[in-house]
């Protein structure tokens, strides 16, 4: 069986783009950077210790390698301590965001879009 979630891997056009604005505007940390030829992988983590790291591949790649892959962005939930102070200090970064909604649970949420427009969500928890 499965023992944790390692790498999650996530298909873009401009690896260098993306990977700015994890770094920048989340603070996400450059685990490594592999060149193999024509093959390139950005692997970022929100911490230095975190289980769970995003691959950033090249799309266009990936695409020629192997042409039936989907190379569709994952639905990718994050989790936050603070989502209001989240949602407020990403706005005043330029990070196009959504309103913050009030789940049935109890629990906030909001989403955010990358530079390509990949959307992804943030609950507080």
């Amino acid at each position: 069986m499965f023992k944790q979630v390692g790498q999650i891997m996530v298909y873009v056009n401009n690896q260098e783009a993306v990977r700015d604005f994890w770094t920048e505007k989340f603070g996400f940390h450059v685990v490594d950077d592999v060149r193999s030829g024509e093959m390139r992988w950005i692997e970022m983590s929100p911490s230095e210790n975190a289980a769970t790291t995003i691959i950033l591949h090249d799309r266009a790649f990936v695409a020629k390698m192997n042409p039936e892959m989907n190379l569709d962005t994952p639905s990718l939930m994050f989790f936050t301590d603070n989502l209001d102070q989240l949602h407020a200090d990403l706005a005043n970064k330029q990070v196009k965001v959504g309103d913050i909604v009030a789940m049935p649970t109890g629990s906030k949420v909001f989403n955010f879009a990358d530079n390509e427009d990949n959307y992804f969500a943030v609950m507080e928890k």
